[in-house]
């Protein structure tokens, strides 16, 4: 009976103090990470806004086109 409590009393006490133990595996795990360099970031940042906009241009073409087209279809008539 005694070692079923303090069993019980292991497991509420490893539950509680799970916090500081997976605040401490993220700090060490965010140390393992190999961070970009000044110059990659501005580099992806500024292709991810090339491709952003001309993936926005080219959508915007197209939306205009069928705009246009389904006018030409069901306007006319």
């Amino acid at each position: 009976m005694t070692s079923q409590r303090a069993s019980a009393q292991r497991t509420v006490a490893s539950k509680g103090g799970a916090r500081p133990g997976f605040i401490g595996d993220t700090i060490a795990e965010l140390k393992k990470v190999i961070w970009l360099s000044r110059r990659e970031v501005v580099y992806l940042t500024g292709l991810v806004l090339i491709v952003v906009i001309v993936v926005g241009a080219f959508l915007g073409v197209i939306d205009f086109a069928f705009s246009k087209l389904i006018d030409a279809v069901f306007i006319s008539r």
